[in-house]
Parts: structure tokens; C-alpha cells; sequence
């Protein structure tokens, strides 16, 4: 035993005497911004990261059951790896083509790690398999306040498909998308989501009357279960709340944040809306969609 501590000692003073620093890993980035720049995911909590490992878990029990695969795919993207869950639905596919699923999920991630064209593909192909077959509830990753699912498989792949076409700027495609997932939406908390990004792609294509129509649904009164900010965004639209009403916390902040900034931008006073989008940006959300429509404003602007 001291023979082997004097060992380990003296191991450690030759590292400690010797010029040769041990090499660093260097840190991959997740994605890179529309502007060029790396974007790394921040540390998952541990309760998080404990999910995670239950999900790996039950995958790597059974990967044959389409269920664990899709929810091992989702954990892994909650936890930051968002192309180490594209892997996982990319592989998953060539064992399970016609699971619209599958496209539905990588293509969300596609838009976090700003591959456009790629979510725009998948959400396609997503369209063409649900078409005709009936919708059905997408349970929650991570649940609301009441654990009450509020979005579906069809509406979620009209919703990322619009808005992955508006980060194209794509606006008359993107319009495509939000209004078939209106059409879909059979409570609330859809339709508000819906209603947000229509209302903000007929003013930026100059359509006042159609921006008008869309929000005649909207109502203070509206039962509300997780859209909150949405909500409140509709009705700033339609004068019945005040910028100073407005608020969020975490990615709807930026969801917040982004309505508020584009409606200034709409409404001319583009100095103001490229202020708010440089606000946006320089938070930590950046796999958010009010933070990713902002970087992309940004770098159209440049």
C-alpha cells in the first residue's frame, strides 16, 4: 500500500512538474444562428437528466417499441441534444417510413438547430401521411400546470410547418400551415397560438382586413390551460390589453418579447422592433421560437 501511494504521489508531481498541459475537449455547438454564431445547450437539471436516464432506460429495454423510441427521442432533445435526437428519429425512420410521428419530431428539432429546408421536408411528409386519418391528442414532455394535454399530432405539424415556412419568409406557405392548424384546433389554447402567428403574417403581407378577422374569435373570457401569452398577445392586438399587461416567464417571455417587437416592425417603427429582436437575443432561450423568429429578423436586417 505505500509502495503504491509513494507511486501515486510521485505520479502526481511528474504531472504537476511537466510543461505538457493536459488537452481541453473542445465544446461542439449544438446549432449555429442564422447570424454564424455557435450556440451551445446549457447543463439539464438534475431532475431533468433523471427523466432522461428513464427514457434511455425503457429505449434501450425494447428500441423495436415505436414508444420509447419517440420519447427517448424527446428527452434527449429536452435535454440540449438536439442532433443526438435527430439521430435517433432518423434512424427510426428507416425501421418505421410511414409513422408521421417520427417526421413530426425530428422536424421540430430541425427548426431548433435552424435546418429549414430539412423541417420544412419532414413537415411535408408528415402533412401527406396524417391526410384523411383522424387526429389524435400528443401527450406532453413536460406537462402543464392542470396535466392537461392541449395540442394534437395534426395541429402540431401544421403549426411547426408554418412557422419553419416563415422563417423562410415564406409568408404565403406559412399562412398555409397556421390556417389548417386553426382548423384543427378543438380547444383554446390552439386557437390562440394559431390566431397569434396568422394576425402576424396578414400584417407583415399587408393584409389589415384579413390581420382584423382573425382575431373577431378572441375573447378576454377564453379558457385558457398553457397559451397565456399567447393570449395576452391577441388581445394586445386587438387594443383590449396594453404593452405594460404583457408578460412571460422562460420561452414564452420570448414568445412575448417577439410579438411585441414585430408589431412595432409591422407598424413602421422598425428601429424600435430591431431594439426588441437585439433584446431577444441576447437571452439564454435560444431554442425558443419568439428567439429563433428574432435572430432571423435580425439577420434579414443585416
Amino acid at each position: 500500500m505505500r509502495a503504491f501511494f509513494a507511486l501515486f504521489i510521485g505520479g502526481l508531481f511528474l504531472t504537476a512538474c511537466t510543461s505538457e498541459k493536459p488537452k481541453v475537449q473542445e465544446m461542439v455547438p449544438e446549432a449555429i444562428s442564422f447570424s454564424g454564431q455557435p450556440l451551445f445547450s446549457a447543463e439539464p437539471s438534475a431532475e431533468l437528466m433523471a427523466r432522461y436516464e428513464e427514457k434511455k432506460t425503457a429505449f434501450e429495454a425494447d428500441s423495436t417499441d415505436i414508444e420509447n423510441v419517440i420519447w427517448f427521442g424527446r428527452f434527449t432533445a429536452y435535454i440540449g441534444r438536439y442532433n443526438e435526437s435527430i439521430s435517433i428519429y432518423t434512424r427510426a425512420i428507416e425501421r418505421f417510413p410511414t409513422d408521421a410521428r417520427l417526421y413530426r419530431h425530428r422536424g421540430h428539432r430541425y427548426i431548433t438547430i435552424r435546418k429549414i429546408d430539412e423541417a420544412i421536408g419532414d413537415f411535408e411528409t408528415a402533412a401527406r401521411l396524417v391526410e384523411g386519418s383522424s387526429d389524435q391528442i400528443e401527450p406532453d414532455g413536460m406537462p402543464n400546470a392542470q396535466n392537461t394535454p392541449v395540442s394534437t399530432l395534426h395541429g402540431n405539424i401544421w403549426y411547426h410547418l408554418g412557422l419553419a415556412y416563415y422563417l423562410k419568409n415564406d409568408l404565403e406557405n406559412a399562412l398555409r400551415g397556421f390556417n389548417n392548424c386553426l382548423a384543427t384546433s378543438t380547444n383554446a389554447d390552439n386557437v390562440v397560438s394559431a390566431t397569434h402567428w396568422l394576425y402576424m403574417i396578414h400584417r407583415r403581407l399587408g393584409h389589415e382586413s384579413e390581420a382584423s378577422a382573425v382575431l373577431n374569435d378572441i375573447s378576454i373570457e377564453m379558457n385558457i390551460i398553457e397559451n397565456f401569452a399567447y393570449h395576452q398577445l391577441d388581445l394586445f392586438y386587438k387594443g383590449e390589453k396594453e404593452e405594460s399587461d404583457l408578460s412571460g416567464e422562460g420561452p414564452a417571455n420570448d414568445a412575448v418579447l417577439y410579438g411585441i417587437a414585430n408589431w412595432y416592425y409591422y407598424n413602421g417603427d422598425i428601429s424600435t422592433a430591431k431594439q426588441k429582436f437585439e433584446s431577444i437575443v441576447t437571452g439564454p432561450s435560444w431554442a425558443s421560437f419568439g428567439f429563433i423568429a428574432a435572430e432571423f429578423d435580425l439577420a434579414k436586417m443585416q
